[in-house]
């Protein structure tokens, strides 16, 4: 057997094993033999890369997730605990039978644990809305960056607005999302937001358990798809991206490709050469800088074409959404009366609703 030739002492499965495959499979291998699938493997990955509070959360969510239907397998004292007397004592009025096994005990702390989690991370939820809720009111245009793990998505958020965001040539490097700002040519200000990156066959329990950290690619008004442009699978991790964001329902959503590491290509190569792109791509490397000015053109245009007619007539006392169209829309024309200001503008759809006593 290959496993004993390698003299190996772990075996790992690129896809997800059921709990009774995982059984058999060690069953088969030896008890010596550590087996492990895709999906445990990622986990071990996010539990050593998340440093926040917030991350450690959501990775200790999912382990526990991916851990409870498999504890069968954790267990070899499966021997009951002794109820009522010590265990051999002779029964009797009042005296309780056998205790639960060891591995019930474990299954009802787990869920015990579990439901702290999910309570604590809702309360992350929470506090994430309301500011974005306050975000959206008072700030700037937000861009999304999403991609492959390993694309170049820090990197390039380095590169864009002067952060300090940790990038490593190494998958799942960041999994907190960390936003800058730009203050772009014209005068424009977007913040940027830097996302967890995805992978072929993302773990259901991931998608899951940074549903929180997710949500903050459903708020923006464009999303940035960072596509590392040497890669042989290239094609394959656009697809796996955007398989992700179909299943978040995000694939409506307006976006520019990004083909990054383009440095690293030889000269004369077109980084677009084989691949099957939905949007507009630039050509870019997020460590010489070369194509950024571009892209920024790029993204103000592409966020410009998808604003929506507005037409209001906003009192004088609500300089707030005055302000709200001027950060993240563009207006048109304003004329100024007894009563307000009429304005006629192209603001992002969702921003709409605030306005919605005033319009006409």
């Amino acid at each position: 057997m290959l496993v004993n030739d390698q003299d190996a002492g772990v075996v790992i499965f690129d896809d997800e094993l059921l709990p009774r495959q995982q059984r058999e499979l060690e069953e088969a291998f030896g008890q010596n033999i550590k087996v492990l699938d895709r999906t445990a493997l990622i986990l071990d990955i996010f539990a050593q890369h998340a440093h926040t509070r917030e991350g450690q959360l959501q990775v200790e969510l999912a382990q526990l997730e991916y851990r409870l239907p498999r504890l069968t397998r954790m267990w070899t004292h499966l021997a009951r605990q002794a109820g009522g007397r010590a265990g051999g004592a002779s029964g009797g009025v009042g005296v309780r039978g056998p205790g639960e096994k060891q591995i019930e005990v474990d299954r009802r702390e787990i869920g015990r644990r579990i439901a702290a989690i999910k309570e604590e991370l809702e309360a992350v939820r929470a506090h994430r809305q309301r500011h974005r809720a306050k975000r959206q009111q008072t700030e700037l245009k937000g861009v999304a960056i999403v991609g492959y793990t390993n694309a170049g998505k820090s990197t390039l958020l380095n590169k864009l607005t002067g952060a300090d965001v940790l990038a490593e040539d190494r998958l799942f490097a960041t999994l907190d999302p960390t936003t800058r700002r730009l203050e772009t040519g014209s005068g424009r200000e977007i913040l940027f937001t830097d996302t967890v990156g995805f992978i072929q066959k993302l773990p259901t329990q991931i998608v899951a358990a940074f549903r929180a950290t997710l949500e903050e690619i459903a708020e923006a008004d464009l999303l940035l798809h960072v596509v590392d442009a040497t890669h042989p699978q290239a094609a394959a991790q656009i697809e796996a991206v955007e398989d992700t964001l179909a299943e978040l329902e995000l694939d409506k959503m307006p976006a520019v490709i990004a083909l990054n590491k383009i440095d690293q290509l030889p000269s004369g190569v077109d980084p677009r050469a084989g691949l099957a792109l939905n949007h507009i791509a630039v050509p870019v490397s997020a460590i010489t800088g070369q194509g950024l000015p571009e892209l920024i053109i790029v993204l103000e245009a592409e966020m410009e074409r998808y604003l929506q007619p507005l037409q209001v007539h906003l009192p004088y006392n609500r300089g707030d959404l005055l302000s709200m169209v001027y950060r993240r829309g563009r207006i048109e024309s304003e004329t100024h009366t007894e009563t307000g200001i009429t304005i006629h503008a192209r603001l992002p759809e969702r921003l709409h609703p605030y306005f919605q006593p005033y319009k006409y």
